[in-house]
């Protein structure tokens, strides 16, 4: 008996971003509460980060309450109902629940018609992997709208008296909605993982080894690793992704990295030769470093605050703990 033929699904020709949107915690904490618990100055913090604020969410601030906020402002910039929402794609590295997902519980709130709903942890790539994720669903027919959400309450894995690492984090949520295309807006992603360095950025504890009466586990980096990692080879990365996309950096209108360190962004600023009309999204100041929610929120600041403007072309750049990374060039909605 010959096999089956199957029959190929086939959805639009190309996706896009079509909608933004970002929720950021009410309590803003300034350095001088984070000096409290560390030697330190706030001249230091600010000259080896760039931050100075960061918004750190209260007990009813929680991952889920966060991403549906952020959502619900992106749908409705997407000009659509959450019932048309086919897919949520959640990337987190705070929700503590093993399982379910903390995807399903958003789906479900914000009132789609039982839409797929999944988690990945790709730290502060996540949002790039979820773009990824989202357009290949998109083009392949399985979904016609996707909602992609970076939600981080790092707060909770954040030691105050870490010298090196307890005036990094802040806390948020952004997101996006993908549609259909006729016109590709999306360009090819250049992603990766380099395990050999997974020491580099982790826990201080595993959750199978914590045990009550110890220290909560924390996030924890070797800080020149990382910034050598990242000023060095993530311009590459971010090159390689202009060049996937047939665009020189002349063609750019904004660059949107991840939110780690402002010498960081400064120096792919720099190694890129960005042209002087590129707006540059420098969120690290008043946001602190997000995770996966930094690109998103990022990216929405700069739309609200006219930095940016409907169909700019923009380069964004995820990287962190693995080490991971995403990067691709999109147009903005």
């Amino acid at each position: 008996m010959p096999p089956a033929t199957l029959k190929a699904s086939r959805g639009a020709p190309y996706a896009r971003l079509v909608g933004v949107g970002g929720y950021r915690p009410a309590r803003v904490v300034p350095n001088e509460e984070i000096l409290r618990h560390i030697d330190s100055s706030d001249e230091w913090i600010r000259s080896r980060s760039g931050i100075v604020t960061r918004h750190w969410a209260g007990p009813e601030e929680t991952v889920a309450e966060m991403a549906i906020s952020a959502s619900g402002k992106a749908i409705a910039g997407a000009g659509i109902t959450a019932r048309q929402v086919d897919a949520v794609v959640i990337s987190t590295v705070s929700h503590f629940a093993q399982t379910p997902a903390v995807a399903t519980e958003i789906a479900h709130r914000l009132g789609t018609e039982n839409a797929a709903a999944f988690d990945i942890s790709a730290a502060c790539a996540g949002f790039g992997y979820g773009l990824t994720i989202g357009k290949g669903l998109i083009v392949d027919g399985s979904a016609g709208h996707v909602l992609v959400v970076g939600v981080e309450r790092l707060s909770d894995l954040t030691d105050p008296t870490d010298r090196s690492t307890a005036f990094l984090f802040g806390d948020g949520a952004g997101a996006v909605v993908l549609g259909p295309s006729l016109e590709p807006a999306l360009g090819p992603t250049v992603w990766g993982s380099e395990g050999d360095k997974a020491d580099v950025i982790g826990q201080t504890v595993a959750w199978n080894d914590y045990q009550p009466g110890q220290p909560f586990p924390a996030l924890r980096q070797e800080g020149q690793s990382v910034f050598r990692w990242a000023v060095y080879e993530m311009a590459k990365v971010a090159q390689q992704a202009l060049d996937a996309a047939g665009i020189t950096a002349q063609d750019l209108d904004v660059f949107i990295p991840h939110q780690a360190n402002m010498r960081i962004i400064d120096s792919m600023v720099k190694t890129l030769k960005l042209p002087e009309h590129v707006a540059v999204a420098r969120d690290i100041e008043f946001s602190g470093n997000t995770s996966a929610a930094s690109i998103p929120l990022a990216m929405e600041r700069m739309l609200e605050t006219g930095q940016a403007r409907s169909g700019d072309t923009a380069l964004v750049i995820g990287f962190g703990a693995g080490l991971v990374y995403a990067a691709t060039v999109v147009t903005l909605p």
